[in-house]
């Protein structure tokens, strides 16, 4: 008996391998320069749940990286970045902020929400949509801003979009297209 339970238990394993289901989600991040892909940590949960489900819903699908700033970041996620006006990009989201889950470091690579100033938004609330990836770390803004994720693949595409030509406001003049955000599993090295 001992031994016919572990031979359904091993088949049932190695299908549940070979249907995908091994590996953590990552949000994989394609943009008209490159792939960026995301994994996320566990104790931030209501900006994780809140990205995987606007990636879901196709809601990054066709935004811009609208501010890019060599040595410190790309930021991204805003709907108004889909249209031709670059005057409104950095100004929208899907309606909703979130309370903050400041549990993590800026370090290189570090996935972020963005937010408004704390003179407009004392409680320190995220973005709903819009959110940045550091090229390099950025210590002065720990526990000022949520860090939900970290790049697993992909940093040198984030490092290629920080140095692209870009106006006074850091919004590139070419843009830097989210041609598709999904939700994908994929084992990960250091899981």
């Amino acid at each position: 008996m001992d031994v016919w339970r572990f031979g359904w238990c091993l088949f049932f394993s190695l299908a549940l391998v070979a249907c995908g289901e091994k590996g953590k989600e990552v949000g994989v991040i394609r943009t008209n320069l490159g792939t960026i892909v995301v994994a996320f940590y566990d104790d931030t949960p209501q900006h994780v749940r809140n990205f995987k489900k606007l990636a879901r819903d196709g809601f990054y699908n066709g935004t811009t990286f609208h501010r890019v700033i060599p040595g410190f970041m790309i930021q991204g996620g805003d709907p108004n970045s889909k249209d031709k006006d670059r005057f409104n990009d950095g100004t929208g989201g899907p309606g909703y902020t979130l309370a903050p889950e400041f549990k993590h470091s800026h370090i290189r690579g570090a996935l972020a929400a963005a937010r408004a100033p704390d003179e407009a938004n004392p409680r320190r609330e995220s973005n709903g949509s819009q959110f940045y990836i550091c090229v390099d770390p950025q210590p002065h803004l720990d526990h000022g801003y949520t860090v939900f994720g970290y790049v697993v693949d992909g940093l040198d595409v984030a490092q290629k979009i920080s140095l692209v030509k870009r106006d006074k406001n850091h919004n590139p003049l070419r843009r830097i297209v989210m041609e598709s955000v999904t939700i994908e599993r994929q084992a990960l090295q250091f899981e």
